[in-house]
């Protein structure tokens, strides 16, 4: 089996890399702090943008999978130069780039998303990670580096906390019977990408030269809104109806005062205003990944949260 690099150990970056142990692959995490040893992954301490030393990381590796980003409010400072060094790094290396994207750079749509849909968002969030790839890709059709990039939805799932919309604000007061609030419209579809069928795509691609050099969805089950799926995730909790409330573009903008991440999401807003639906037909029709069924998701997901509260008190 093969050395792979995985940059950040968010929840994507550490699924990741313990897909890879399990597959018998060495598995190297970088992150800018170090961590722990664990059983079959190495961690190093360093600053991804400093591509000199990110090389002698990377030196050997079969692939990159960049799972790493900047502080949200830090995306349009910080995304260039993390970009340009890891590009520097997978042409020095020949090691193949698998990065992890988002939809964002599609901006607002009419439809289901494809990865045919240009990137032609408009906000500065947007228009960063639309950079980020494009860079990827041009150096791919150069001939210099091998890059594929990887778009899941909103993460759900075990292992996925803050940054979840259906994480660290919902499952809490969900496991207690409390009301939980969403930002937008809790009836609109909106598509959840479960965190282990995110890791199981930028492992797949990795590995797999017809994926490179484009851009893929993460194999996503059918869109549910808001509603419907803390409807889901309360049956299998067994707490009974959970109230769900929409966030007022007004109480938004006050608590915006109060929260930099609040006033950060105003830009992707749109994302819960209206249907957000990803079509991963294309991935499902080249390779093997599937989608986790809904109902196992459901389940995973609310047992891992109780035994996280369990243990935390």
């Amino acid at each position: 089996m093969s050395l792979h690099v995985v940059m950040g150990f968010g929840p994507a970056g550490a699924a990741t890399a313990r897909l890879l142990v399990e597959q018998g692959h060495s598995v190297r995490v970088v992150t800018r702090s170090g961590r722990s040893p664990e059983p079959g992954i190495e961690h190093v301490a360093l600053d991804a943008a400093d591509s000199e030393r990110l090389i002698a990381a990377a030196r050997g590796a079969a692939a990159i999978h960049n799972c790493a980003a900047p502080p949200y409010h830090r995306w349009t400072r910080d995304w260039p130069p993390l970009a340009a060094s890891v590009c520097a790094v997978a042409e020095e290396t020949g090691a193949v780039l698998v990065m992890l994207g988002n939809l964002y750079g599609y901006g607002p749509v009419d439809g289901p998303m494809t990865e045919a849909l240009p990137l032609a968002a408009t906000g500065p969030k947007g228009r960063v990670r639309a950079a980020v790839w494009e860079q990827a890709l041009a150096l791919h059709e150069q001939g210099r580096i091998k890059a594929v990039e990887v778009r899941p939805s909103d993460f759900f799932g075990p292992g996925v906390t803050d940054g979840g919309h259906l994480a660290a604000r919902v499952m809490p007061r969900l496991l207690r019977g409390k009301p939980v609030s969403t930002l937008g419209d809790p009836d609109a579809p909106h598509s959840w990408s479960y965190l282990p069928d995110v890791a199981r795509a930028l492992v797949e691609v990795a590995g797999d030269e017809r994926a490179w050099g484009r851009a893929w969805h993460v194999p996503t089950e059918p869109a549910l809104s808001v509603r419907e799926m803390v409807g889901l995730l309360a049956a299998r909790a067994g707490t009974g109806p959970v109230a769900v409330r929409g966030l007022s573009p007004a109480v938004l903008g006050l608590a915006s005062v109060f929260s930099p991440l609040l006033r950060e999401l105003k830009e992707i807003r749109y994302q819960f205003d209206r249907p957000f639906v990803v079509d991963s037909s294309a991935y499902e029709a080249e390779f093997a990944g599937r989608a986790t069924p809904l109902d196992e998701q459901v389940e995973a997901t609310v047992d891992w949260w109780r035994e996280r509260l369990s243990a935390t008190g």
